[in-house]
This record gives C-alpha cells, structure tokens and sequence, in this order.
C-alpha cells in the first residue's frame, strides 16, 4: 500500500535536512490548466514527487496546480521529466529557479487538494482565468517602465511591497488576493487608456489578475513572465539594469532573496534601515514584522515586552494563556490592520519605562 502522506514529526524531517550534503535547487511553478479529477492527480504528484525526495508544498484544484518546492541537485532532470509527463498541459513548463538560495527552504511534501490554486473570490462562471495579457520578457519590461503611458502595478500584500518593488509601482494596498482583484480595477479605472503592467513573485496571481482585468473591460493588459524571479533571473543573465529595488518576498523559510543593496524599509521597532522579516517567537503571537539584529537580541526575536515576558514563561504556562487564541485570526496575520500591530507601535512607550 502506498503511502500518500508524511509520517514523520516535523523536528525529524528538520535535522534531516540540515544532514544533507547534496544541494537542493527551490523552484516555484503554476499552470493554469483544467484537472478533472483533484484528488487522483494529488495522488500521483505526490507518490512520484516522493521517490525523488522533492520537499515543499504544492496546491491542486480544478483550475490548476501551484508548487513552491526543491529538489536534490541530481534529481532535478528526473523530476523535470516527471513533471512534464503528468499532463500535456504541463509538458515544457517554466520553472522559476530560486536567485539567493541555501537549499534549505523546505523540509517535508505537502500535497493539498483545494477549491482553487489561487484564492480570488470570483465567482462568475463566465470568468476565464486563461485569457490572460501579454507576458513581458525582462528587456521588455525595463523598456516598459518608467514610461508615461504605462503603470506598473503590485498584486503582492503590502508586507511584500514594503521589502522590495518595480520602481514607481501602484502599491493595491489590500490584505487578500481576493481583496485586491477588484480594488486594483477600481483604482484603475481612469486609466483604461495606458499600458497596465501586473507583476507578483512567481507569475501566478499577476497573471490572474490580468485576465480579470481583461475580463472587466481593460485593452492594454500585460503581466512579468514568470513575476519577479524570473525577470531578476533573466536580467542578470542578459546583463539588464534592475528595475526591481530592495528584496523580494518568498513563501518559505528564507522570507526574502536579496535583488538589490538597497533597503528601503525600517525595523518596525527602531526605525533604523532594515528588511529582515521575522516571525515573533511567541506561540500566542508569531506576528510576521521587520526587526533588525539588534531589536532581535534586545527583544529575543519577539515582537514586543509582552511577547518577550510570554515567551519566557515556562511551557505550560505559555499553553495556559494562549488556550482560545492559538488557532485564531491572531496567529500569523500579515494584515497591515492587524491588531497585533498595535504592539509594535508601543514598543517605544515600552522601552521609555
């Protein structure tokens, strides 16, 4: 009997990782394509992904499949091949390659079945998210940007602009995908007479978003090939001045990849320059903000005095006060409404008692 799902605790499947010697190769890949049946295609991908050690967390739904994953150096050819014979529709595939990476990004497969790749609140059958714009290829988009007839536009969540974007970008300052489809149209609507550029990290919610766009009546439509990873690839590889400033965001244990020296947030704490991301060490918290070394030492990766005092409570009791609040709205909101926030924003009124 096959084995369809991982077994082993997460602190095990850790030091495994950190145990390898081989390097790994982290990919992100997306095709918008139509799967007739979710839950046997999970089964597959994920029984033959399995065999050759590939890690990471990969979405499939009806519309489509969604992966951010690495794979051993040396089976990175087998698992092209093995992804390219799931479907014709998958057969040449991009695979967007990962610019500032150790291999250490993910430590365990997970394969999920979901309604959509994507979550876009769209629910309008006639909506076709194939009918997409033009892809820009790195040249284009540096010949593209800065001109008066052109905006380039955000489909990224503020904490992602924050760290890094194209220069001059429309910022669609909403907390969800679903949230900024129809505000990005909205703020766009005087402006049906210009080029509408999409861009996001890997390609998929921009190009999405360039069909909706489409589908509401837009001409001028286009969207960065393979989003950010692939235009930084393919600039450096060409020798391409870089439009994108700062880092660029990632869904995994990096949080960032350098693309530029340019640091152009703050430490959410100090103020001073800084675009390190960090998870708040508190289990009740784990607010995701920007801290810098030395707020990190002082605040033991905490977001705030309370957070540190939480934090260094014995176990049980940490359990005690977070009982009721772990699994909620709390834990992990990247909201630029987050209530968490609040914290942070105190941390000085903390300091100065």
């Amino acid at each position: 009997m096959q084995v369809l799902h991982n077994r082993i605790s997460n602190e095990e499947l850790k030091a495994r990782l950190f145990a390898e010697t081989e390097r790994r190769v982290t990919i992100s890949l997306y095709k918008y394509f139509t799967i007739t049946d979710p839950r046997a295609f999970r089964d597959e991908v994920y029984v033959k992904f399995s065999q050759l050690h590939v890690f990471g967390r990969i979405y499939i739904a009806h519309e489509g499949i969604n992966a951010q994953i690495s794979v051993p150096e040396s089976n990175f050819e087998s698992f092209r091949e093995t992804l390219y014979k799931l479907s014709p529709e998958l057969n040449g595939l991009r695979l967007n390659i990962a610019i500032d990476d150790d291999g250490k990004s993910f430590w365990v497969l997970r394969c999920k079945v979901r309604s959509k790749i994507v979550a876009d609140g769209i629910t309008d059958p006639d909506f076709d998210p194939s009918k997409v714009g033009k892809y820009l290829k790195a040249d284009e988009v540096n010949e593209m940007i800065g001109r008066d007839d052109t905006v380039f536009v955000d489909m990224r969540n503020h904490y992602e602009y924050e760290v890094g974007h194209f220069e001059n970008a429309l910022e669609v300052p909403s907390d969800t995908f679903r949230e900024q489809l129809p505000m990005a149209a909205k703020m766009l609507k005087d402006k049906k007479d210009k080029n509408i550029v999409m861009y996001c990290t890997g390609g998929i919610r921009c190009e999405k978003a360039s069909a909706y766009l489409r589908y509401n009546g837009f001409q001028k439509v286009f969207h960065v090939e393979g989003g950010v990873i692939e235009y930084v690839r393919k600039a450096k590889e060409q020798n391409l001045p870089l439009k994108f400033i700062g880092k660029n965001f990632v869904f995994d244990e990096r949080l960032g990849e350098r693309i530029t020296d340019d640091v152009i947030s703050q430490c959410h704490q100090c103020g001073k320059p800084c675009d390190n991301h960090t998870n708040c060490n508190n289990d009740g918290c784990h607010l995701l903000f920007i801290q810098c070394d030395e707020c990190k030492n002082k605040f033991d990766g905490c977001c705030s005095n309370t957070c540190k005092d939480e934090f260094h409570l014995p176990a049980e009791e940490q359990r005690v006060r977070r009982a009721g609040r772990e699994n909620g709205t709390m834990i992990f909101n990247k909201s630029r409404n987050n209530p968490l926030l609040s914290k942070v924003n105190a941390v000085s009124e903390e300091t100065a008692t």
